[in-house]
């Protein structure tokens, strides 16, 4: 059976050799890799990490970088990734705000050399204009446009702190959402937590195009969160996804094979609704 991991990261072999050159440029980048245990991966470490653990394909997905050259940096070496890995990777790209003509040029190009979604944005920090519909009508105007996946970052109200948890909490994903339905949005993390929320229905409505990535959820949950939102949203929402380096895909594929899913929502999580959702 075919596994895609839907959320992992890469970085350039001179981020990784040269990091605090960037923790002192980027804003956004030193909120998440100041510490020397944040690990740093390129594409060849993915692709040996995928190789071991039995993951056929990589979405590499960015960060929502403070400074459009990062942004532009990282890009390039996504674009670079795909391009030498095939049948391995799929690239997402990535901007710094989301209203200016900089930024929406940026996802241009990037579509025109394969990228097939934006995100990992940051919603929380990277602009004030994500609730604003007016302001953001240009920018998800673009993602129709281009037919493009949207990868959100996305964070617990309450609970422990972690580097890079941030405030994208689910109520501003859930006025981002009902501003553009239709929209086909990946909140990472479990959403932090907006699954449950689906038990209003007016809540459950407007996810009907919304999935929920399992990024880092050994860190965040107990393992029968995979068995909760599957009843509340249904399995056919959840994507797969490790969130490598931080965690391998291994960890959370010995938990998904634990919990007791059936073998058709197993599926469905581990490669089905990626393969609807990225047309492969």
């Amino acid at each position: 059976m075919m596994i895609i991991d839907f959320h992992a990261h890469v970085l350039p072999p001179r981020i990784k050799e040269n990091r605090s050159r960037y923790v002192d440029t980027d804003p956004a980048f030193a909120r998440i890799y100041s510490g020397e245990n944040a690990k740093i991966a390129t594409a060849e470490d993915l692709i040996g990490s995928m190789d071991r653990d039995g993951v056929d394909v990589s979405v590499i997905v960015n960060y929502g970088w403070s400074t459009h050259e990062l942004c532009v940096e990282t890009n390039d070496y996504i674009l670079e990734s795909i391009t030498r890995y095939p049948k391995r990777l799929i690239g997402f790209c990535a901007v710094s705000s989301y209203a200016d003509d900089v930024s929406l040029n940026e996802i241009e190009r990037c579509v025109g050399a394969g990228a097939r979604g934006v995100g990992e944005l940051r919603p929380d920090t990277q602009s004030n204009d994500f609730t604003r519909k007016e302001a953001m009508e240009p920018f998800v105007g673009l993602l129709r446009k281009r037919k493009l996946i949207l990868l959100t970052h996305a964070s617990e109200p309450v609970g422990h702190i972690y580097p890079g948890k941030g405030a994208a909490t689910p109520g501003l994903l859930y006025e981002f959402i009902t501003n553009f339905p239709g929209l086909p949005v990946v909140c990472a993390h479990w959403g932090g937590g907006l699954p449950f929320y689906a038990l209003m229905p007016e809540v459950r409505q407007a996810l009907e195009d919304v999935y929920f990535d399992t990024a880092a959820s050994p860190f965040l949950y107990r393992p029968e969160i995979y068995r909760h939102v599957t009843q509340l949203i249904g399995a056919d929402r959840i994507l797969f996804g490790s969130d490598y380096p931080v965690l391998p895909a291994s960890r959370l594929l010995k938990e998904i094979d634990a919990v007791g899913l059936s073998e058709e929502d197993r599926m469905e999580i581990l490669s089905g609704n990626a393969r609807r959702l990225l047309g492969i």
